[in-house]
């Protein structure tokens, strides 16, 4: 599968509004995707996932499966 290419300065990037201090992902729609980045390094790499990806991993986040890490 070949990896899409995207205009990373074109895309929406939204942060979350609890963030603070700077330590954060940031999340935009890429065509059928969603991009992810480090906050801190905007022009690094970005990691793209699925939809329905995301959405696993929203609703897990929503369910508390990863409170243990915070």
């Amino acid at each position: 599968m070949t990896k899409p290419e995207f205009d990373r300065n074109a895309l929406a990037w939204r942060i979350s509004s609890r963030s603070v201090g700077g330590n954060c992902v940031e999340v935009a729609p890429a065509g059928s995707l969603i991009a992810v980045r480090n906050s801190r390094k905007p022009n690094a790499e970005m990691i793209l996932y699925t939809r329905a990806e995301f959405a696993a991993f929203v609703a897990g986040a929503k369910g508390g499966e990863f409170d243990d890490l915070t």
